[in-house]
């Protein structure tokens, strides 16, 4: 008698075999001390931002940072003039960020991995053009399509309502979450459905012969699978979204009250042009959100991107 290995186990193990091989590549005394290196290399500007961030404002204009290990001083002065200073105030613009990435995060993934499984497995006229089609987008610079699309945001066509006002060169936080969404879309459904395709048929079928229907399959047995690839992905548009300055500014119409942490930044960073102190720590508050988001997914995120190297 016969048994035969259940689809979730083909497809964990293969998954886990790949992870092995690449960490065996990895683990050689040359590749950890590259490692080692990189790693040290990548840091040492943090920790410089970091120390200017709490040294006083004499000490960041008079020396340089290196200098705090032989006369250490400390001070909170920066951070409480950043987060609560009436001239920068950047707790608000925090937030800001917040509301901001959160949805251009989760509309993407939500949109994509729902394109992703209709693309791998639902047949349809057209199936495969629309698929290159989506994927082609990818090498569209942002560039190009700002101006029209923002003219699409002020007078839209076909006589719709206008998302960002007729007067107003851009609108409030729903064109920037759009904006977002449209632009990380064809990436997104080509890394979900690479993943969503090596998923073994056999487990599909099964749960067709079984009565489920496409949202039952998609929602009990492909999202559970497809959580590291949907974790990977995650991070990449959450790092560029926080991160990003030219799209709130351009989609957002310079607005204040819509503006990200960045373009406070920028502003900063412009009119305070000799105020270190303050542009440290402001950068340094900028950077803690997407460290913390990035070291707690970051078990997944291996998983992620070894998701469409594995050939059944």
């Amino acid at each position: 008698m016969t048994t035969t290995t259940p689809p979730t186990l083909a497809l964990t193990g293969r998954v886990s075999a790949a992870a092995d091989d690449a960490h065996d590549k990895l683990s050689s005394p040359w590749a950890s001390l590259t490692a080692v290196v990189i790693a040290v290399l990548w840091t040492v500007p943090t920790l410089g931002l970091f120390i200017s961030s709490f040294r006083p404002e004499d000490d960041v204009k008079g020396s340089g940072w290196w200098t705090f290990f032989s006369n250490p001083a400390v001070t909170l002065d920066n951070y409480e003039s950043v987060l609560t200073g009436s001239d920068t105030d950047l707790a608000t613009f925090f937030l800001n960020s917040i509301v901001i990435t959160i949805p251009s995060v989760l509309i993407p993934i939500t949109l994509a991995s729902m394109a992703a499984y209709a693309f791998a497995w639902m047949k349809f006229p057209g199936r495969n053009v629309l698929f290159v089609a989506v994927f082609a987008m990818q090498i569209v610079p942002i560039q190009v399509t700002m101006i029209p699309l923002l003219s699409i945001y002020v007078s839209p066509p076909f006589g719709l309502p206008s998302l960002a006002g007729s007067e107003a060169p851009g609108g409030g936080f729903y064109t920037i979450w759009l904006s977002h969404t449209i632009f990380a879309l064809p990436l997104a459904i080509y890394l979900l459905h690479n993943f969503m395709r090596e998923i073994p048929g056999e487990l599909v079928e099964s749960a067709r012969v079984d009565g489920a229907g496409h949202v039952q399959i998609f929602v009990r047995i492909m999202l559970p699978l497809m959580t590291p690839a949907i974790a990977a992905f995650g991070i990449f548009q959450f790092l560029w979204v926080w991160n990003d300055l030219l799209v709130a500014l351009v989609f957002g119409g310079g607005n204040l009250d819509v503006s990200p942490l960045t373009v406070r930044l920028a502003e900063l960073s412009g009119t305070r042009g000799a105020d270190w102190h303050l542009l440290s720590a402001g950068a340094f508050v900028s950077l803690v959100v997407p460290l913390v988001v990035f070291l707690s997914l970051q078990r997944f995120f291996l998983r992620g991107l070894l998701a469409g190297s594995v050939k059944g």
